[in-house]
């Protein structure tokens, strides 16, 4: 693996830990979850050498530090972070973006405010319950999670939400079998486990209960492509990005494993990606 530059970039409430690899036009990609810029680090090398690649960790995890450690996560507020670090390494000149997971959710948003810098964004899996017609039973889910998370604490909440995460009648993941990643995604464990408290109680709580402009990405659908994970076929993250191409009329790409297919299978991933940006070209 590469050593990628590294930098820091101050906004407004945080600053930012971002890593750029390569040249080329820029390739931003938008990390979800715990994992943070290390989450591409299986593609962002082969993306490099067609691209600028940057990541970067969403303000208030890992490396990307809160002014205020308690201050109310945002959509729009991360959006604006991805969008300054677009401004800061292709002043100008519009940019492809990649998100998974919440960091899909953060693409999406920038698609819909700032059209013009954006060229293209591939979003796989945006976990956006808003958008789906039983949207009032995953609120509640939510609750429960938030609940849960006050009154008996972190591992109990993580697997309400992760049970809430599933398909209807699947059964739970094998505890054994969620461990067997690749040793560079198991590196990372100690430090997405660390991210877990903020993540479950600030940024899943305000993320999935975002609405996002929907009439406008129809409008900006010729630059989005919606994916999901061959695995995840009716998972609740699968199922608005879905919802969402069957209403645009667009195909949704499936990638290789489910949800965390960029973890779990981050070479097939990396090449499925390639392709679809290199369709672009």
């Amino acid at each position: 693996m590469t050593s990628p530059a590294i930098g820091r970039l101050r906004v407004d409430g945080a600053t930012l830990h971002y890593e750029v690899r390569g040249k080329g036009p820029l390739l931003l990609l938008i990390p979800g979850g715990t994992g943070g810029a290390a989450s591409y680090d299986g593609v962002a090398d082969d993306l490099a050498a067609d691209y600028t690649v940057a990541s970067y960790d969403p303000r208030g995890l890992s490396r990307s530090l809160l002014d205020d450690p308690e201050a109310r996560q945002r959509v729009e507020q991360h959006a604006d972070d991805a969008f300054r670090l677009l401004e800061l390494l292709s002043p100008g000149v519009p940019a492809r973006v990649v998100g998974c997971s919440s960091g899909a959710i953060v693409a999406l948003h920038m698609l819909t405010t700032h059209p013009g810098r954006i060229e293209r964004v591939v979003a796989h899996e945006p976990p956006m319950v808003e958008v789906l017609p039983d949207a009032a039973e995953h609120r509640a889910l939510l609750a429960r999670v938030q609940d849960t998370l006050r009154r008996e604490g972190l591992m109990p909440a993580a697997a309400v939400f992760a049970a809430g995460m599933r398909r209807p009648g699947a059964d739970p993941v094998d505890a054994k079998a969620a461990t067997e990643l690749p040793p560079q995604a198991a590196a990372r464990v100690e430090r997405t486990m660390a991210n877990m408290p903020y993540f479950l109680g600030r940024i899943v709580p305000s993320f999935m209960a975002y609405t996002p402009d929907v009439d406008r990405l129809e409008a900006l659908s010729d630059r989005l492509v919606l994916a999901g994970g061959a695995d995840s076929r009716g998972e609740l993250p699968y199922r608005p990005a879905a919802f969402l191409a069957e209403r645009f009329g667009t195909s949704l790409v499936h990638f290789p494993g489910g949800h965390t297919g960029l973890s779990t299978h981050p070479a097939e991933f990396g090449e499925l990606l390639r392709k679809v940006l290199s369709a672009w070209t």
